[in-house]
């Protein structure tokens, strides 16, 4: 830095002394140099020396190289050898080491295939498991084991598929035999009842609800159903074993849930199982549109359902977490309403009784079998009291077939006997007492017709039908014998109340078949006692307990009879319309015949006639019809005077209806039917009688003076009726010439006539004012 920073000639000056300083130093490396020269050369002098020597030593070296090298091939050639005999046991040690790791994953996957052959998908899950977390890690450098660890997730599947196929075919496999399988148990539950029931009546003990909420289950295990068949022989009892699994093969469900649960598919599995089950159950709910026409659709239709319930508990004990009771309650329930709204319908089809009894045993052993396996049936049991009803409804449409036969077939005439044998038959069939009856001599008659007996038989009959349904329904004496009581109340009053009723009103039915039917319906309402025992005996149930219900057969017989009493009133009156409607006068005519008309002979003839025929008839049925035909008869006479399309009547006229009224009043008091007191009958003429001998009389005078007065002597001659008939008096007297000789005598009547009229009309219309 001095040397540029200095003055301007530094720098020469600096390279000046440097050269200086070179040659110093050169001179003394030359001075080193001479100084060392010599040793230099004798160096070089003793290395040419030594030059002869190595190039001796270098022929004796090579020469003896060669002889080494010829000495040593062989050593060579052997040394080659052991290394490479070295090398191949070293591989083959490391071959063996590894097919020691190798053979047992290719034994283990061998043994995989040998067990997927042979379908034992369960233990190529466990080989699989096994490879895959012990085997194949060891050797997963190879490229055999990684192709291995490919395939197994495939064979998982293929397994899947497979065991799910097996599913699908067990699965049709149970819809097949399902209902087998329900016959199986039904048979098997009914026979456990009858020998249940027969070994309590050999007890003494009574069957009742109790004992069938107490039936135990259908004897079962763990990982079987059992259903047992129990024969009997010479009180011998032998049971044949039948397993489910002798018509259904279950290993593919258990293969299924095992494979699926190993998987760790165990859910899936569960739902699509309950799935495919519950689409089953739908299926075997679905009836067939002709079920209800015979007994062998219902029977088919509740083993299938019983079939499948089996199965189902079976599953629930044989798995687990597969069937759960929630699940099979919840199913059951469902398929209870289902079933409930099936037989409801179906039944409602059904009007052949027997095979409504025959439906309801079916339901009673469809009830107890599941009840055996635990599911609640009450409601199986509520519907039978609906069924019961409609039970009852079919009988009583039977019962009123047979009930309008025996009344077409009966002749309605007394049932002739003609000695002890035929009597006592009689009274066999029907409770009939009548002390005055036996102490007649044969031939004689019962009061009844043949169809009283067949009557009362078919009611019998009626209440063991009735009986036969009400049977095995659980329920009490009690209870049973209210339902029969009530059942028989509906037969009595609606059944064989109908087919009176419309017996009584056919036309073909006459007077004396009347009169024969009250008879009948007296002595089946006395019968109706004896009915009340007859059911008190079968259902063991006293007639004095408090809740015990009555017939009401006393009023259905009372109704009926009223029935045919209005009847025989209508008969009656229509009969005495028919003799009016023949009756022929002359209103005209100028003086009577001095007899009365034929027709009216003919009508007393035959009401006399007739009234004998009622001497059976209680007293006041015969009075009522006898005052009944009397006052028609009066009424009817009445009314042919008053006719509004008759203009004119003489006075001879009215003297030959008055010789018919007469004749009817000597009717009357000729006491026709005994009981009456006085003149009673007779008062049905008084408005006749009254009227006409006003008119024979001629005493206006005394009736208008005390008319309106209880003393009158025509109190029952209404103005507006006496002014009606004068008046066709008065258009009479006009056109008649009988008068003509005597004009004076003419013209005063028909001043009195006209001078009436007048006074009636004051007095008519007085009352219309008064009204």
């Amino acid at each position: 830095r001095s040397v540029y920073d200095d003055q301007p000639n530094a720098h020469q000056k600096f390279m000046e002394k440097l050269d200086a300083c070179i040659r110093n130093h050169d001179r003394e490396i030359e001075k080193m140099c001479n100084f060392h020269h010599q040793g230099f050369v004798d160096a070089i002098t003793e290395l040419l020396k030594v030059r002869a020597d190595a190039e001796k030593l270098k022929v004796q070296v090579t020469d003896t190289n060669r002889r080494l090298q010829d000495a040593g091939k062989e050593v060579i050639a052997q040394t080659e050898e052991i290394i490479r005999c070295r090398v191949q046991q070293r591989n083959i040690t490391t071959v063996v080491e590894k097919l020691q790791l190798c053979l047992p994953v290719l034994e283990m996957y061998s043994k995989l295939k040998e067990q997927m052959n042979v379908k034992r998908y369960y233990s190529a899950l466990k080989t699989m498991e096994q490879l895959e977390n012990l085997y194949l890690p060891r050797v997963s450098q190879y490229r055999f084991c990684q192709i291995m660890i490919e395939n197994l997730p495939k064979l998982r599947e293929e397994i899947k598929e497979i065991s799910m196929s097996d599913l699908k075919d067990f699965l049709e496999s149970i819809r097949k035999h399902s209902d087998r399988i329900g016959e199986t148990a039904m048979k098997q539950a009914q026979q456990q009842k009858t020998f249940s029931t027969t070994l309590q009546k050999q007890n003494n003990v009574n069957y009742g609800r109790n004992m069938h909420l107490g039936q135990g289950r259908i004897s079962e295990s763990k990982n079987e159903i059992t259903l047992k068949r129990t024969f009997e022989d010479d009180d011998e009892h032998e049971e044949e074993i039948l397993t489910a699994q002798d018509l259904v093969d279950f290993s593919p469900v258990y293969r299924c849930l095992h494979i699926y649960s190993v998987l760790g598919d165990g859910e899936i599995f569960e739902n699509y199982y309950r799935k495919q089950r519950r689409k089953q159950a739908r299926l075997v709910l679905q009836p067939q549109s002709s079920m209800h026409e015979t007994v062998e659709g219902y029977r088919r239709y509740f083993s299938q359902i019983v079939g499948f319930f089996v199965v189902e508990d079976h599953i629930l004990h044989v798995t687990q977490g597969l069937v759960t009771r929630t699940y099979t309650d919840e199913l059951w329930n469902m398929a209870l309403s289902k079933i409930i709204a099936v037989l409801r319908t179906h039944s409602s089809y059904c009007t052949d009784p027997d095979l409504v009894l025959e439906l309801k045993n079916l339901i009673v052993v469809f009830a107890d079998t599941l009840q055996g396996y635990g599911f609640p049936v009450n409601r199986l049991f509520d519907l039978l009291f609906e069924i019961r009803d409609q039970y009852n409804e079919t009988l009583l449409k039977k019962w009123s077939g047979l009930f309008r036969d025996i009344f077409e077939a009966d002749n309605y005439s007394p049932i002739p006997v003609a000695n002890e044998e035929e009597y006592k038959i009689v009274i066999s069939k029907f409770p009939f007492q009548d002390p005055e009856l036996d102490k007649q001599s044969f031939p004689k008659k019962l009061p009844m017709s043949q169809s009283v007996p067949q009557i009362y038989i078919q009611v019998k009959e009626f209440i063991y039908a009735s009986l036969k349904f009400s049977e095995s329904l659980h329920r009490s004496s009690t209870e049973i014998d209210d339902m029969l009581r009530k059942s028989t109340n509906l037969l009595l009053t609606r059944t064989l109340s109908s087919c009176l009723q419309n017996l009584i009103k056919k036309p073909h039915i006459g007077l004396t078949e009347l009169v024969q039917i009250i008879i009948n319906t007296t002595h089946l309402e006395q019968a109706c006692k004896y009915l009340e025992d007859f059911i008190s005996n079968i259902t063991n149930i006293s007639q004095l307990t408090v809740h015990t219900t009555r017939l009401y057969g006393l009023s259905t017989f009372k109704d009926a009879r009223h029935a045919a009493e209005g009847e025989i009133y209508t008969k009656l009156n229509q009969k005495i319309d028919e003799f009016i409607q023949i009756a022929d006068y002359d209103w005209t005519m100028s003086e009577s015949d001095g007899r009365a008309s034929g027709y009216l002979m003919d009508l007393i003839n035959f009401l006399r006639s007739t009234f004998q025929v009622f001497t059976h008839l209680p007293g006041k049925v015969a009075q009522t019809a006898c005052m009944s035909a009397c006052q028609h008869l009066s009424m009817s006479l009445m009314q042919m005077l008053l006719d509004s399309e008759l203009k004119q009547i003489s006075m001879g006229a009215i003297q030959q209806f008055n010789l018919d009224v007469i004749q009817c009043e000597l009717f009357a008091s000729s006491e026709p039917v005994p009981g009456f007191q006085g003149d009673t009958l007779q008062l049905a003429f008084i408005d006749l009688r009254q009227l006409l001998d006003l008119f024979m009389v001629w005493d206006w005078s005394t009736y208008l003076a005390d008319y309106g007065q209880a003393t009158s002597k025509y109190l029952r001659v209404n103005p507006s009726t006496a002014l009606t008939l004068l008046e066709k008096m008065k258009d009479s007297s006009k056109k008649n010439n009988i008068f003509a000789q005597f004009r004076k005598n003419d013209r005063d009547k028909q001043k009195l006539i006209e001078t009436v009229v007048k006074q009636l009309r004051s007095l008519v219309n007085g009352m219309s004012q008064h009204t």
